[in-house]
């Protein structure tokens, strides 16, 4: 997922859960036909470019592990947050599950944007 406007609106109108390491924004294209889609927002707070590379390819792996658990049509985008290129991959999978966890049981749905954050 490279488009602006997908990363929007699953931010701004999705579900969210946060954990040490990174946030996940869950949010559903309206097109139950096309298979999900996942992006990553990993900005300079996380490092060099090579940490935030390293961090990526990362997340995109433990990701890739998790793709059956979407809904179909959902926008899933996942934020690394700066403690994400000092957490071992162990630490980076069990926050991308408590997220994912969250915001795919309906318990994210707290608030009016469905807003809930672990820490």
């Amino acid at each position: 997922m490279r488009g602006r406007d997908d990363f929007t609106a699953a931010v701004r109108r999705g579900r969210r859960a946060g954990g040490r390491s990174l946030v996940v924004h869950l949010g559903v294209s309206g097109e139950d036909g096309r298979p999900a889609r996942v992006g990553f927002i990993v900005s300079r707070v996380v490092g060099s470019a090579v940490t935030r590379n390293r961090v990526k390819r990362r997340l995109r792996h433990l990701t890739r592990e998790r793709l059956h658990r979407l809904p179909p049509g959902g926008v899933l985008v996942i934020r690394a947050n700066p403690a994400a290129a000092s957490s071992s991959s162990v630490e980076l999978a069990r926050d991308l599950d408590r997220g994912l966890d969250s915001v795919l049981s309906g318990t994210a749905a707290a608030g009016s944007q469905g807003r809930v954050t672990h820490r």
